[in-house]
């Protein structure tokens, strides 16, 4: 006999498998590895998968148990599980393998009728454990201020004014010592907010633990700082950590596919025995609140088996908040940045969360320049244009690797008054050189990220002020931040003004416009913009590129040309511009998409036999889609 690995990524592997755990009333589960056991004839009589850190589909046909196979075999799993870095493994099993796991130093972390979970190796839940007992150490230095309160009725009155008290009285129940809510939060909103500060009231003390997993649109950092800015005057609410063992990939795969399976069940009992196992005693949480869910089914069936779990009297269910007779959710702001309107998810969102979300749409910004296709000149999903150092997968890393940093400047604006240059361009630095780091060397995004980094300040230091805000504002914010700016020396923009002038020319760089607070873009292209885009014009983005390039003194094109064809590309975009005009305008029947589309590849064909790439416009279709978010 001997081990073989499989590979459950390759389809005739993949059937192998597949059909030996048929065999062994098992199905198939999402695998990275698969180690199985032949016998002389070639014959699979055993196999176990990896998933990262998790053993599961473990089997041995009945004819060979009792022949220390699974010994064998796991313990192969388990060292190449180490080899690649993980010391603590976690093993999913029916409940009538435990005697044989535990003989194999396995431990039992929960337990459903249909499966258990088990793990062996160093730190594991003892860790998490040991973290949250050290947790709750600190939150009994509330429950002194608390007692102190109930001896001091004026002092207790004084000291909780920072309760909404639009909260309904009708919550306020038996005082329970501790609570425990643990939500996802992607992103954090007033529905989430009125959940932790209903049951605020409930509890002497509440401890929100945020899920860990980074399979949201938000990371699990922005998630984890969203809740802890947007609770930070709830005195006695502690955000903690998330781990593996509260609503994981691990524990509750089915909640990050947000669908039903026959799985499903044994998923959420799993995750709802390791909190009452391990997490609640930690804690000292004897109570767990949740929200009523009115639309999702996964999340309806998760909250019912956690009544019968739990048990009703540790499970409290609050109504959820309601914006328009609609419950507030985290999908309904989601849905609001996918239309790229920051003034809908504002009326859904404490104002804590806001510079969030202006980050995500300067990202959600950058990448809808980079998928519009066809494109003359620049990278876009079919081809890479003009650059040969550069591709759509290289660019989509390189936004990746700087949207933290967008983040940290939406932070910095997101105040009273406008924050230090120094800091501004030390986070620019740090951006650049994350840049740098994500794609090799090459310079994809340093012009987008002196654009779009002052006006993610500028439109975070607004939205700070809590008013909506206006074009005529936010331009002039990013000119008061441009002038602190000094004049460039030895960029491809100061070179392009140096041949401009050499030719009697006029020319304005990067830092003029932003200085001016970019005139042509807030009175034309995203008039031009915002026009074609409530009319459903599918070519928006193309047809503003090239509004775009008919105006802007672009400084890659006379880098990697000359001033003579820079103009020349100005005249190119007018003229396909005039021609698209006719043909949608002059003809209403014909909507002239497709023939555009030719149009561009032509020119894309020309731009790369020129060398022209007019990234400097790339830049601005940025920014517009951006800004008209913002204002939007």
């Amino acid at each position: 006999m001997e081990i073989q690995t499989l590979n459950p990524a390759t389809p005739r592997q993949r059937q192998r498998i597949e059909a030996f755990l048929k065999r062994n009333a098992l199905r198939i589960d999402d695998m990275n590895y698969y180690a199985a056991v032949f016998d002389d004839d070639g014959e699979m009589i055993a196999g176990g998968g990896l998933k990262d850190d998790v053993i599961k589909c473990v089997a041995v046909d009945d004819a060979h148990k009792g022949e220390a196979i699974a010994n064998t075999l796991v313990s192969h799993i388990i060292s190449h599980a180490n080899q690649e870095g993980y010391s603590c493994i976690k093993l999913f099993t029916k409940p009538k393998n435990r005697q044989l796991f535990e003989s194999l130093s396995f431990r039992l972390l929960a337990e459903a009728p249909e499966a258990i979970l088990m793990e062996t190796g160093i730190g594991g839940i003892s860790n998490t454990v040991e973290a949250l007992k050290k947790i709750k150490e600190e939150s009994e230095k509330y429950k002194e201020y608390n007692k102190e309160c109930k001896e001091d009725s004026k002092k207790c009155k004084e000291n909780t004014s920072y309760l909404n008290t639009s909260t309904p009285q009708h919550l306020n129940t038996t005082m329970q010592p501790t609570g425990c809510i643990v939500m996802n939060c992607n992103p954090f909103t007033l529905g989430h907010r009125y959940l932790v500060e209903s049951a605020s009231r409930m509890v002497e003390h509440l401890f929100v633990i945020v899920v860990r997993e980074d399979r949201s649109a938000f990371s699990y950092q922005e998630r984890k700082a969203m809740v802890t800015a947007g609770t930070a005057d709830l005195k006695n609410v502690t955000v903690c950590d998330g781990s593996e063992y509260a609503i994981s990939n691990t524990t509750f795969p089915t909640y990050f596919l947000k669908r039903l399976s026959d799985a499903t069940d044994t998923q959420i009992l799993l995750d709802l025995d390791l909190f009452r196992r391990h997490i609640a005693p930690a804690l000292g949480a004897e109570v767990r609140f949740v929200g009523t869910e009115p639309t999702d089914e996964l999340t309806r069936r998760y909250n019912e088996l956690m009544m019968k779990s739990l048990g009703k009297d540790h499970v409290v269910q609050i109504p959820r908040l309601e914006n328009g007779g609609v419950a507030v959710s985290a999908s309904r702001v989601r849905r609001a940045m996918d239309s790229n309107s920051l003034k809908e998810a504002a009326q859904l969102v404490p104002p804590t969360t806001l510079p969030y979300i202006i980050a995500h749409l300067a990202t959600r910004a950058l990448h809808a320049e980079l998928d519009t296709t066809p494109k003359p000149g620049l990278v876009d999903k079919d081809n890479s244009g003009a650059h040969r150092d550069m591709d759509h997968a290289l660019m989509s890393r390189s936004i990746r690797a700087i949207h933290p940093y967008f983040v940290r400047l939406a932070l910095l604006g997101f105040a009273a008054d406008m924050p230090s240059h120094d800091d501004i361009v030390k986070t620019g630095i740090e951006a650049e050189r994350a840049m740098f780091e994500a794609t090799n060397g090459v310079n994809t995004y340093k012009g987008a990220l002196f654009s779009m980094g002052l006006a993610v300040v500028a439109a975070a230091g607004k939205a700070w002020q809590g008013y909506s805000i206006t074009p005529q504002a936010l331009s002039a914010a990013i000119s008061k931040l441009a002038f602190a700016f000094p004049d460039t020396k030895g960029t491809h923009g100061s070179k392009a003004k140096q041949t401009a002038a050499s030719e009697t020319a006029t020319f304005k760089g990067a830092l003029d416009n932003a200085r001016e607070g970019y005139p042509m873009l807030f009175n034309d292209w995203l008039p031009f913009y915002a026009n074609l885009s409530k009319n459903g014009e599918p070519h928006a983005l193309h047809l503003t590129l090239l509004r775009i390039m008919c105006d802007l003194d672009d400084t890659n094109i006379v880098y990697r040309t000359s001033l003579a064809m820079m103009k020349q590309v100005k005249e190119e975009s007018r003229d396909v511009l005039s021609r698209w005009s006719e043909a949608t305008h002059g003809t209403p029947q014909d909507d002239g998409g497709t023939n555009l589309d030719t149009i561009l590849g032509d020119m894309n064909r020309s731009f790369v036999q020129r060398n022209i790439s007019p990234g400097g416009s790339a830049d601005m279709l940025s920014l517009v889609v951006f800004i008209n978010g913002v204002l939007g």
